[in-house]
């Protein structure tokens, strides 16, 4: 007799992890890898801007009822920074249509309401997306059923939109590597540049903001040191419209006002920030980008009053010029990343090089370890740059004269931290240390008699160096040409080290020495001496008639019974003629 069924099967626990995997993997092979990036977000959108609605929705109802009044009114829900959703666009309606045979349609309708309904959003979101994207329905129900067991009733996350959109902009970004994808700058690297450059209030600007990861990470810092994320204002420019809209939707989302220019468009030949002076630059400029300008285009622009015009082959130099114009004259600080090519360039760069050491324009120069970003393998750097290296006041920390001096930092062997089987993080202890540098760098000297200044130079990591050493290194900004690096070789005891394969190698002769009788007495034991078959050069040799050498076969490549066997086979009297050539000639 069957067994009968207890009551209701217990749910299993499935992590957030483990859903977040699904949705990335529903449109696998279905569309291109951006175009399935485009529709998880999309959706992941709808998700968070509902749930966001609705919880405001509730807000109000406890506030001033039940009333159609209040619930409708727009205003309402964007003065707390919530979108204003109608019936066509909230999320579950979109839930319980999910199985419609229109549901692209539904979806491409969704947000497009929101657009309308929402002025600030105007040309962040995707149009007429899904309609195009040739997915079957039950692929993209199956996606939305996923995205919609991502929960804050589920999961008791502090930030859990952050934490949601953060995994797929990295992890897509990981699968777009091979697209040279250029969206998404890891979020340690982020993390490192706000730590060091401190953006606790005032303006930020990227000129080339990707998905907008350098503003959340600005504001979580801020929010992180319980400063005032209302002290911050936002600006950046992006050339590329899909990364443009995937940025308008990353910072609409977790609520970041933000003004990103009225399109996408290059930061070069149509900045859209023209007047821009701020205290704050976060950026990660495409590397070594070729072609930014035509050869008749920008020749005398402003931005490089001074330094002379970037090479046509390279941004690199056109990029840091860009940023140093936007830079407040009295203290404005960058943190941006180059390729390394860029520490040593020779032409054109080479002089704005110059002129920007003998300017004093440059604080800092950190080199990074190899695979940390998903578009390339290549060790990158980290610049700062600071208008004002003056004693001063900064943010409640007393800062020495650092004119005319500059700390390199090198961390190519911080790479034991692997994630995704190979690529390379700092996690939070890392990020302090290289803070702990800088700062203890920066730091005005004690004043107690007793009190010694916190920095040091140590080899091999880090070194402060002056404006007359550049100088002689013929303004080369590489770390390596500054600080000292230790000859490891001299650490070894050769004394003992020698001892040990002096040890060795008498084992081994003895061994060889053994060998050597046990194949003579063979020999013997069947009425050949060595003077017939010989041991020559680690093989067994004989002689031919005409005294030439034949080789039978090399003796580290046989065992007693080979050697047994060859004589027996091949120098019995009876049979062969001793003098025939038996192995191979050399």
């Amino acid at each position: 007799m069957a067994k009968a069924k207890s009551g209701t099967k217990k749910e299993k626990t499935v992590t957030l992890e483990t859903i977040m995997w699904n949705c990335r993997v529903a449109l696998r092979n279905k569309c291109s890898k951006s175009a399935n990036r485009d529709a998880v977000l999309a959706i992941v959108f709808l998700k968070f801007a509902g749930d966001k609605f609705e919880n405001r929705r509730q807000e109000i109802i406890e506030e001033n009822g039940d009333n159609k009044i209040f619930l409708e009114k727009i205003a309402f829900y964007q003065a707390k920074n919530v979108f204003y959703l109608s019936k066509t666009s909230r999320w579950a309606h979109i839930v319980m249509n999910a199985s419609r045979d229109d549901i692209a349609i539904l979806l491409d309708q969704a947000l497009a309401d929101i657009e309308e309904k929402n002025s600030s959003l105007k040309g962040a979101l995707p149009q007429r997306f899904f309609s195009s994207l040739g997915v079957n329905k039950n692929d993209i129900k199956a996606l939305i059923d996923e995205i919609n067991k991502i929960s804050e009733q589920r999961f008791n996350e502090k930030d859990l939109i952050g934490r949601v959109y953060e995994y797929f902009l990295q992890n897509f970004a990981i699968d777009e590597a091979q697209e040279k994808g250029e969206f998404y700058t890891p979020k340690f690297i982020v993390d490192l540049i706000a730590e060091l450059i401190e953006p606790y209030n005032g303006k930020i600007y990227d000129p080339c903001c990707g998905s907008g990861g350098m503003f959340v990470q600005s504001i979580k810092f801020v929010d992180n040191h319980k400063g005032n994320r209302k002290n911050i204002s936002v600006y950046g420019q992006e050339s590329n419209p899909d990364t443009y809209r995937l940025a308008r939707m990353n910072l609409a989302i977790r609520g970041i006002a933000c003004n990103l220019g009225e399109k996408a468009d290059s930061s070069f030949t149509a900045d859209q920030h023209k007047d821009l002076q701020v205290k704050y630059i976060m950026a990660n400029p495409p590397f070594n980008l070729k072609n930014w300008r035509s050869p008749d285009e920008l020749g005398t622009d402003y931005r490089w009053s001074g330094y002379g015009a970037p090479p046509v082959s390279n941004a690199n130099y056109a990029w840091i010029l860009h940023m140093l114009s936007k830079l407040d004259v009295s203290g404005g600080i960058a943190g941006f990343l180059l390729a390394n090519g860029a520490l040593n360039a020779d032409g054109e760069e080479y002089n704005i090089r110059k002129q920007l050491v003998e300017n004093d324009k440059i604080e800092a120069i950190i080199v990074l370890p190899r695979e940390m970003f998903y578009s390339t393998d290549i060790s990158v750097t980290l610049w700062i740059m600071n208008n004002n290296k003056k004693a001063r006041l900064l943010n409640n920390r007393s800062l020495r004269d650092r004119q005319n001096e500059i700390l390199f930092i090198d961390l190519r062997t911080w790479n034991k931290n692997v994630y995704e089987k190979s690529f390379v993080m700092f996690d939070e202890k890392q990020i302090a240390a290289v803070k702990k540098i800088y700062t203890d760098w920066q730091d005005a000297h004690p004043t107690g008699a007793s009190e010694k200044r916190k920095y040091i130079n140590v080899p091999e990591l880090c070194k402060s160096v002056k404006v007359t050493e550049i100088r002689k290194k013929d303004y080369s900004l590489a770390p390596s040409k500054y600080i000292e690096f230790i000859d490891h070789d001299l650490e070894i005891d050769y004394k003992n080290e020698m001892k040990r394969v002096q040890s060795e190698m008498k084992l081994l002769l003895e061994e060889e020495k053994k060998s050597q009788k046990m194949l003579e007495k063979a020999f013997e034991g069947i009425g050949f001496s060595v003077r017939e078959l010989s041991l020559k050069n680690g093989a067994v040799v004989d002689i031919n008639e005409n005294g030439k050498e034949i080789n039978i076969k090399p003796l580290h490549k046989m065992n007693l019974s080979e050697m047994l066997n060859a004589v027996n086979e091949n120098n019995i009297h009876d049979e062969v003629d001793w003098g025939k050539p038996v192995g191979k000639e050399k």
